[in-house]
């Protein structure tokens, strides 16, 4: 029975997720779907169990009656249906809570949030480069993983929780007005004292927990950064510059937790206070009531304890009130990441790339990262198939961005880049990214095994093919004596994050592994070799030779023996192409070319003095 209820809800759904509307209620319906019937049953029982609780206080009071009107040799001749009834109740009840906690534990607890982190995460991977550009990846999977949680707790609270409490107090109400009227008035009081008390410190705890997610996202953040880079903090000594810059984002966060603690304690002192007040006022209204001969003594004692009752519930639903306002504030800062539309979207319709020959044309292209100034200005290139070009320039020139705007990193601004014909905008993007190769100069791996790395280049590829790679690119010796602290070797060891175990010549040839085994037809080099020693680089050229043959080239240049490989040379200066040819007629002309070539340094393209 329980492994039924734990599979009622799929966490992993196959269909694509779509970026959630922006307004929070409209939010929390969209994060609902797929899970919308059990939290339907899970708030029918819940009420069934409020409403059943508060009657057994009637029931109570109905006892206390019967025993101090009946004689107890009498008691079960004259009450045996009521006792029966009051049996039959008790016994089914727990039927209901059965069918509670099977929806709420097994069904929604687990399945509930996974769901949403499953559906976030495809959001998250399917934004764009710019997008992560601005955002540190710590602070983003924070959001992914708490925002899960909270819409989880939200409507947990709101539809267990709250419906109880609702539902217990109206049933209670009832019981109470049946035994007599004027005892509603101590009940309505402190309803009313109590929702003002509500209206007063609940939106002022919200807007503590939405500045307090934003200021604990931030400081998870700057923490996780440091981890990113830590080895850019220790070579240059900056732990403790690191500490501080995140004490800062602590302290700001504790700023939040100290103005959230003042909330709650005030609430709880005057949460006390009401509770307090409805017990003395309720208990004093009954003895009075009694002594009038107007109630009975079930009456008095019923109404006392539904009193003591309501003293725990609103004790309890205070605590259950502020943490659903700050799962309404994680929520809401949640919000602003997670449902932010993708700027890079596949078109309706959109196909897979077909490349037959590997031709790529530029037409009047213009890029300028939403900004004023172009990067790429009225660019029109045309590369023939299997043609190998050399992007040359300063650094700003647009060499970068040229190979961004070809994997659709980026949407052009203005003109089109056509692939054999296809405009890429019309092509699926994940189809044309299968055409490309690329090799770049900052390689960073997978923190999984050697395999996994190179394999990523071709998943379904055997283990001979991937040995192949391994050695066309140099790696396969070195890899043969990976280990790590797991014990794990050769192609199983695992290389740390970002590839942090291996030295960055070792990076780069598993890199230039995995993208010979993908064999694309569209290879993007962006100094490929840089990265190792003049022994290595010449025992690889040849296999980046071999690499290139039959495919359409494109390569960042900057050192001669990349240059010497290409058919031609582009050389680009502020986003337009200046000069091409070869490279002896672009020295032959004396342009940009030639200036920086003159000022070439140990086998690189300098910059013009």
């Amino acid at each position: 029975m329980l492994r039924f209820f734990e599979q009622l809800i799929d966490p992993y759904p196959t269909d694509e997720p779509t970026p959630p509307p922006k307004g929070f209620m409209a939010f929390l319906w969209a994060c609902t779907k797929g899970t919308r019937p059990y939290i339907a049953g899970m708030t029918l029982m819940t009420a069934l169990i409020g409403a059943f609780e508060a009657l057994l206080f009637s029931m109570l009071g109905s006892i206390v009656d019967w025993l101090s009107k009946v004689e107890p040799a009498q008691l079960w001749t004259q009450s045996r249906g009521q006792l029966l009834l009051l049996v039959g109740i008790v016994l089914v009840s727990p039927l209901a809570v059965l069918l509670q906690t099977l929806f709420k534990h097994q069904t929604l607890a687990g399945n509930f949030p996974m769901r949403l982190r499953w559906n976030f995460h495809r959001l998250m991977l399917g934004q764009s480069m710019g997008f992560y550009q601005d955002e540190f990846a710590g602070r983003v999977a924070t959001k992914v993983m708490q925002s899960a949680l909270s819409v989880r707790d939200t409507v947990m609270i709101v539809m267990d929780i709250l419906v109880f409490v609702v539902i217990y107090f109206l049933t209670m109400t009832a019981v109470v007005g049946s035994f007599d009227a004027w005892l509603l008035l101590p009940f309505l009081g402190w309803v009313v004292a109590y929702a003002l008390a509500v209206w007063y410190f609940v939106p002022r705890l919200a807007e503590r927990a939405r500045t307090q997610a934003d200021a604990r996202s931030l400081m998870t953040g700057r923490i996780t950064d440091a981890y990113t880079n830590i080895a850019t903090v220790k070579l240059f000594s900056h732990g403790r510059r690191e500490a501080d810059y995140a004490r800062s984002a602590m302290r700001d966060f504790m700023t939040t937790v100290h103005g959230q603690m003042r909330l709650v304690s005030g609430f709880e002192v005057v949460n006390h206070t009401l509770s307090m007040l409805l017990i003395l006022s309720t208990a004093g209204a009954t003895l009075w009531l009694w002594t009038q001969g107007q109630v009975g003594v079930g009456a008095v004692a019923a109404a006392t304890a539904m009193a003591l009752r309501l003293n725990g519930i609103s004790h309890w639903m205070m605590w259950e009130v502020a943490a659903l306002f700050e799962h309404v504030g994680t929520v809401q800062d949640g919000i602003n990441t997670l449902s932010r539309p993708h700027t890079v979207v596949d078109t309706p319709g959109a196909q897979p790339l077909a490349v037959t020959r590997g031709e790529v044309v530029f037409d009047k292209v213009s890029f300028a990262y939403g900004g004023v100034r172009p990067v790429v200005n009225d660019l029109s290139l045309r590369i023939r198939p299997g043609e190998k070009i050399g992007l040359v320039g300063r650094s700003g020139a647009g060499k970068s961005t040229i190979v961004n705007l070809l994997l659709r990193f980026y949407d052009v601004e203005q003109g089109r880049i056509l692939i054999d014909g296809q405009d890429i905008t019309q092509a699926t993007q994940d189809s044309l990214r299968a055409q490309i190769g690329m090799v770049t100069q900052d390689t960073s791996l997978l923190h999984r095994s050697v395999r996994d790395n190179i394999l990523y280049g071709r998943p379904n590829a055997s283990d001979e093919q991937m040995e192949i790679a391994a050695r066309r690119a140099e790696a396969h010796e070195f890899i043969q004596s990976l280990s790590d602290p797991k014990g794990r070797v050769a192609y199983d060891a695992h290389v740390g994050e970002r590839g942090v175990k291996l030295s960055g010549g070792q990076r780069q040839r598993i890199a230039i592994a995995r993208v010979m085994l993908k064999d694309a037809p569209i290879l993007l080099l962006d100094e490929a070799t840089s990265a190792l020693d003049s022994e290595v680089e010449a025992a690889i050229q040849a296999s980046l030779y071999r690499l290139m043959e039959g495919k359409t080239v494109v390569a960042i240049a900057h050192r001669l023996s990349t240059i010497a490989a290409m058919d031609r040379l582009i050389v680009l200066d502020q986003g337009r192409i200046v000069e091409e040819g070869s490279h002896a007629s672009l020295l032959a002309q004396g342009g940009l070319y030639a200036r920086l070539w003159a000022h070439q340094s140990g086998g690189f393209l300098g910059e013009e003095a």
